[in-house]
């Protein structure tokens, strides 16, 4: 069980990576492991919100992804669908908030109308704020804030790092404590490139679809063990 002596981190953001092998391990179509990835979304959620972590931030679609085999692609749209349908009546009766961050043009008009409902079925709850990153890149982030500002018609000397944070798609959470990356790899695949600056990073080889409550554990105890700076100064 987590130390409840240590404070949590506030926001805990995560690239869930794994699933595709997950599933090869065991001879299963990828899809497998992200349905079976999914549910460990649920069960990490929980968890989260046990421990009382404010804002989860999850990277479930990058803006690369769509390279991927159109059968794959395919599958996680309607894990989007099925995810939606079997957990937002609960997550809304939890009181999580759910928040979608990324472009919504590229997708269906069945999946983006599933994300607005939602939006909108927990826009009033004030407990755990999911930010589910789907179609999401940190340089498309950056630039479409910056087109906001522009459209806003800031001039070039109004255009300061905190004009530009108040146009993040994140812009409703603060900045993440901690970064988790499952899978493996030791890289940020350009996600929330902006928004890490100072977060402290943990890498994990376990794959995504068996990461549990005794790995976040793990991953908080690390951040505990960091001794935070912002340019030098002591958190």
């Amino acid at each position: 069980m987590a130390d409840t002596a240590l404070a949590v981190p506030r926001h805990i953001a995560i690239v869930m990576d794994g699933n595709g092998r997950w599933a090869k391990k065991r001879l299963m179509p990828r899809v497998v492991g992200h349905k079976v990835g999914m549910e460990t979304v649920v069960k990490v959620i929980d968890d989260c919100a046990r421990r009382g972590v404010q804002y989860l931030t999850l990277y479930a679609f990058s803006s690369e992804n769509w390279k991927r085999p159109d059968e794959e692609v395919s599958g996680l749209m309607n894990l989007v669908l099925l995810g939606v349908s079997s957990y937002l009546r609960r997550f809304a009766k939890d009181g999580y908030r759910i928040k979608v961050i990324g472009e919504r043009s590229a997708v269906s008009e069945k999946v983006r109308a599933a994300w607005q409902e939602a939006e909108d079925l927990t826009a009033a709850n004030t407990g755990l704020t999911i930010s589910v990153a789907f179609n999401y890149g940190g340089r498309w982030d950056i630039a479409q804030a910056c087109r906001a500002a522009m459209r806003d018609g800031l001039a070039p000397d109004e255009i300061t790092e905190d004009a530009l944070s108040a146009r993040m798609a994140l812009a409703h959470a603060p900045d993440p404590d901690l970064f988790i990356r499952t899978g493996g790899e030791l890289r940020v695949s350009n996600f929330l490139l902006w928004q890490l600056a100072y977060a402290e990073f943990y890498f994990t080889d376990c794959l995504w679809p068996d990461f549990d409550a005794a790995q976040l554990d793990t991953a908080i105890a690390a951040f505990h063990a960091r001794d935070r700076r912002y340019g030098g100064v002591k958190a």
